[in-house]
Parts: structure tokens; sequence; C-alpha cells
């Protein structure tokens, strides 16, 4: 009877592990198309938030890799509700912490005074906020890391390592 349920967990395994998201490897911003479950105030705050974690130097910034667009999905398509609900209490927190700490909203502040902000929260006795922090910093590096821009120009990827050049002499 045990082999039954085996089996059994084994295919329900295999299925999800053949249906998870294309997208999340390699992703453009046109792959993810236009999704916001955030007002514009929002989203404008998160993409704040994700180029404070990763900013933009000589190479382009999670910003303007659109970063947060790919956060907001994953979130929305693949994390459950709890995830949801501490996005938005998360982005009403940082705000908070920005205001207590700086007198400024976190849109407004300086760069250091956003990266003072960001790892307050992340140390914070609070759990919503530090579990905010976390999932936002873990979903920047993921989708910075599974951007096109950076599998191409920084990992140097090729879809199939290797060329075939025909008619090339063999040495013996």
């Amino acid at each position: 009877m045990k082999r039954r349920s085996a089996i059994k967990n084994l295919s329900v395994a295999l299925g999800g592990l053949v249906s998870l998201p294309t997208w999340a490897s390699g992703w453009t911003s046109q792959s993810i198309g236009q999704f916001s479950n955030l007002s514009t105030n929002d989203e404008v705050l998160l993409a704040e938030i994700v180029e404070t974690i990763i900013p933009e130097t000589n190479t382009p910034g999670a910003k303007s890799l659109k970063v947060h667009q790919f956060a907001m999905r994953m979130i929305n398509d693949c994390y459950g509700e709890n995830a949801k609900s501490t996005l938005k209490q998360g982005l009403v927190l940082i705000n908070e912490f920005s205001q207590q700490n700086h007198q400024k909203s976190f849109v407004e502040s300086s760069k250091p005074q956003r990266i003072d902000t960001f790892l307050k929260m992340s140390t914070s006795s609070n759990s919503v906020a530090k579990q905010f922090a976390d999932m936002i910093k873990r979903l920047t590096i993921q989708g910075y890391t599974n951007s096109e821009y950076y599998m191409v120009n920084q990992l140097k990827f090729n879809m199939a390592p290797g060329y075939y050049h025909g008619c090339v002499p063999i040495p013996r």
C-alpha cells in the first residue's frame, strides 16, 4: 500500500516540476507583461527598494531591469496570501521606518538613508518587517540573476554551448 502512495507522490512532484513557470529564468520585462496588483505609488516604492538592494553602477541596477515587476509577479503567482499581505504591510512599514529615522518618505530619502532604513527593517524585531525585507531581498537577487541581461552579459550564457563547424579538416 505504501508503494501506491509513493508513486502517487512522485507523480505529483514530477507534475509540479513540469508545470513550473518557464518565465522565471531568463526573463525580460516584456515576457512578464503588464501586471500590477499594487497602486502606482506602491510600485514606484517597490522599484526604489529593489534599486537600494542592487543599485545601478557600471551595470544596470535592479530598477532599470524592472526586477520589481518580477517580484510582484512571483508573489502574485507563486506565493500564498500570507506573502501578498506581507508585501502590502511591508510597503507601509518601510515608509514608517523612514519617517521615524529620517523624517522623509523612503522615495524622498537619499541613498545612504534608504540603505539605513532597509537595514533597520531587516534587523527589526517586527516579524512582518523582517519577513518583508527578507522576501524582497531574496526575490531581487533571484530576479536580477535570472534576468536576460545578467545571463547573457555577465554569465555569458549560451543556450547551446559549442558551435558546429562543418567542412573542417580533422587532424589525425
